[in-house]
């Protein structure tokens, strides 16, 4: 170990130190102060005479006094299987009280890149138990699918939902029987919401299959910055060693991409879009990219990472670069929030890309992709005329607009609304969507297949009366 005592600047959550040798870029460094601690680091930037580094546990108490030890290598997460049902903190240090982790491996926390001849193309269906979700912008095993959010609305209820009840069908495990687990990753968040996210891990049992990564608000930004590499590559041991299928929820990447302004700031770097750095679309890719099926492997990594859109503006940078890398994205709506609707998910704006993949003959159903496309041309109808009732008024429009009016209503009331304790099978959500279709009159389902019209839908005396 090199060892120096060569500070001449803080900045930040950044030292500055003077070197007579090379040092590799992400390597680890132990930061000695003077009999007060040890504070461990990562080589952010690395020249022939200084290294810029990130201090993970906050720079307060370091001075020009203080010893900086260079380790030789870079991050490593210990993995194991018994990780499953532990509690760490954004820097993977153990915080349930439970015993120290004895490790099966170390893993670099920057991984591998999944060779792109190698990546098995993302099929079959993860079932999250919300029909808005499962019925309309199908979750499929190797995807990555954000949630789009906004202050203050239930994005945590809505992870926690899913953290709680997604699986894979039995049908669609294979040979393998491989199990599933969930990796849960919250940077930036507050005590308060620790809690409820421990209490609801703890009162439903789902802590025994889950790795929880929590990185408080009051914690070192530039911890932020490491807590989802963590995750993500305790993942990928579970995913591609150990053959589980894992599905990583990552919240918030809000408060990741300002951890990265932060830092990008004390590193007096030119500023991109909105002071964001230049860089933040491949640091995103880098995370979420590590999504994925490797052709030969059981195992698979999905990813919802979610996000809180400041302003509620989708085209900010986090959201806009957010939706050029993944496949697709789950809208949080405020108006459907103000209604009491729960979880208040939007499909309308909402799309997921590979939802074709996902609804297969695998599924109980082979209609799912008709009643989704009937279902979301019917509320888009509703939705649009909602405007021109406030112009002039039920009484002015035809029966068959009333009737569309009245499944918008019912859509939100019954089948976007189900609370965030109640999970659905595909099953459940199908048949609440051919309970709505069949208000509709025949003639009005033009998307969906006669063979399944004859099958399933339920004539009943509200639509046998409509005109076309």
């Amino acid at each position: 170990m090199k060892e120096y005592q060569t500070i001449n600047e803080v900045s930040g959550p950044l030292v500055f130190a003077e070197i007579d040798e090379p040092i590799g870029y992400g390597e680890m460094v132990e930061i000695e102060l003077s009999g007060r601690g040890m504070r461990r680091g990562q080589v952010l930037e690395s020249t022939d005479k200084f290294v810029a580094i990130q201090v993970f546990e906050g720079t307060t108490g370091i001075d020009k006094k203080c010893s900086v030890r260079f380790l030789g290598e870079t991050l490593k997460m210990p993995v194991t299987g018994d990780l499953l049902g532990r509690v760490l903190d954004g820097s993977g240090q153990p915080i349930d009280g439970g015993p120290e982790i004895v490790p099966e491996d170390r893993r670099d926390i920057v991984g591998t890149a999944i060779n792109p001849y190698a990546r098995e193309y993302p099929r079959e269906f993860i079932q999250t138990g919300i029909s808005s979700i499962d019925g309309m912008n199908t979750l499929v095993r190797g995807q990555k699918l954000p949630l789009f959010s906004g202050a203050g609305l239930p994005h945590n209820e809505i992870a926690l939902q899913i953290a709680r009840q997604a699986t894979v069908p039995e049908e669609d495990v294979g040979d393998g029987g491989s199990e599933f687990a969930v990796v849960f990753a919250a940077m930036g968040i507050t005590a308060e919401e620790a809690n409820e996210f421990m209490d609801d891990f703890e009162r439903t049992g789902a802590l025994e299959r889950s790795v929880v990564f929590l990185n408080l608000a009051d914690d070192p930004a530039v911890e932020r910055t490491i807590t989802p590499r963590l995750a993500l590559t305790t993942a990928e041991y579970l995913a591609f060693d150990l053959n589980y299928h894992v599905l990583v929820i990552l919240t918030d990447m809000t408060n990741y991409c300002e951890a990265l302004r932060e830092i990008g700031a004390a590193r007096e770097e030119v500023p991109g879009r909105r002071g964001y750095p230049g860089y933040m679309y491949t640091d995103l890719s880098m995370l979420y990219e590590r999504a994925g099926r490797i052709e030969g492997v059981e195992g698979s990594i999905t990813q919802i990472p979610i996000l809180t859109m400041p302003g509620d503006d989708d085209t900010h940078p986090i959201p806009d670069l957010t939706g050029y890398i993944t496949e697709g994205q789950i809208y949080v709506d405020r108006e459907l929030h103000s209604k009491g609707v729960e979880p208040p998910i939007n499909v309308l704006p909402s799309l997921s890309r590979l939802m074709s993949e996902g609804i297969g003959e695998g599924l109980t159903r082979n209609d799912h992709s008709n009643v989704s496309d009937q279902l979301y041309a019917g509320y888009a109808e509703g939705r649009d005329l909602r405007a021109l009732v406030n112009i002039v008024g039920r009484e002015a429009l035809s029966e068959r607009d009333n009737t569309y009016l009245d499944f918008a209503d019912r859509f939100e009331r019954e089948f976007i609304q189900q609370g965030y304790e109640t999970g659905r099978t595909i099953v459940e959500t199908l048949s609440a969507g051919w309970n709505l279709l069949s208000m509709l009159p025949k003639t009005e389902l033009n998307r969906i297949d006669e063979s399944y019209i004859e099958k399933y839908y339920e004539e009943n005396s509200e639509s046998s009366e409509v005109e076309g």
